[in-house]
């Protein structure tokens, strides 16, 4: 029996159920009851999307320490926070809080980001750009700076005369919480885009969307990434392996209202188009019964390669509904036998 990692990926949307007015206290109290919900199914993870100037989660860690303090056992994750809004060392202290307040059950999905409702949102934060700089680089060494201090590595000067610093050597990032650079990932939307992750010593997080498509099916190029990045992972020299995580879209068909909702997504396929002026690929939504969805399920080569399958879930349907979504997810697992 294959032992694979089974998660939520909440999106955030502030409406409590279709025709209901936008209430981001809702969401924000649905998101902790819908952890709950998923631990009481069995699922391994719950985690969130992250997006500014939108009606949808923006700050993390609040809604995480909430998340820990209702539940015991689950993971509790992001994909993932958009490095270009973010101080990386206060992010490092937040981060160790929220993971020492847990437990030690964060599983934190960081990268450049996704496009966004704003022109110029990071400079409205107090971020932009130099000249000859691209976010791509500012977030890579963004990732890089904060990975260094949740590792407890020293990065401030100490004051010897200030009486509060008592040692010559560089100061850390406090609090510390052991073992949470292992629970780091680095969001890779392209094959290319997994070397730096691998390199830097990041798990590797996949969605649903690509950005290269070369005409083969979404999840054999996907999985084509997760063996560049297992590739690239072993030529570095870490210990371990690197973990990999994919996002995909299913649901479980039980009864005439999740036929309403989800039922023509039967017959869902593959999608291309074009994104930040290059080809991109987006996988197919699984739906059918819980046999059906285990076979498509089975038949898909990243999702068999990887150890964490997050399923987006349908947050503004509110937590009864989920929750059977979620219990529809873990008969999948168990048919599947990767629950053991």
């Amino acid at each position: 029996m294959t032992r694979k990692h089974l998660g939520f990926l909440n999106f955030g949307h502030w409406i409590h159920r279709p025709g209901a007015e936008p209430d981001a206290r809702q969401a924000l109290d649905d998101v902790v009851a819908m952890a709950v919900a998923a631990e009481d199914a069995g699922l391994d993870g719950a985690w969130l999307r992250v997006h500014h100037f939108q009606r949808m989660f923006s700050s993390p860690f609040p809604i995480l320490a909430a998340m820990a303090a209702r539940t015991e056992r689950i993971s509790l994750g992001t994909g993932v926070i958009d490095l270009r809004y973010e101080n990386p060392l206060y992010m490092a202290e937040a981060a160790a809080t929220t993971d020492l307040i847990s437990g030690g059950r964060l599983e934190l999905g960081v990268s450049r980001g996704s496009p966004e409702a704003a022109l110029d949102g990071q400079a409205q934060f107090g971020y932009a750009l130099d000249e000859g700089q691209t976010w791509a680089d500012v977030t890579r060494e963004r990732g890089r700076r904060f990975l260094s201090a949740v590792r407890g590595e020293g990065i401030a000067t100490p004051d010897l005369t200030s009486g509060w610093a008592h040692s010559s050597q560089p100061l850390r990032i406090e609090p510390h919480s052991p073992g949470l650079a292992d629970r780091i990932w680095w969001g890779s939307g392209s094959v290319g885009s997994v070397a730096g992750a691998a390199t830097d010593g990041y798990n590797m997080l996949s969605s649903t969307l690509l950005l290269q498509d070369d005409g083969r099916p979404f999840h054999v190029q996907q999985a084509d990434q997760i063996a560049r990045y297992r590739e690239a992972f072993a030529a570095a020299g870490h210990a371990g392996p690197g973990r990999t995580a994919v996002t995909r879209s299913a649901f479980v068909i039980q009864d005439r209202e999740d036929e309403l909702y989800f039922g023509r997504e039967r017959a869902s396929r593959d999608s291309s188009g074009m994104l930040e002026g290059g080809a991109a690929r987006s996988g197919p939504t699984y739906a059918g019964s819980a046999e059906e969805v285990a076979e498509k399920l089975a038949a898909d080569d990243a999702v068999a390669a990887a150890d964490w399958v997050l399923f987006a879930n349908p947050n503004q349907l509110g937590v009864e509904y989920n929750a059977k979504i979620f219990a529809g997810w873990a008969e999948v697992w168990r048919l599947l036998g990767w629950d053991a």
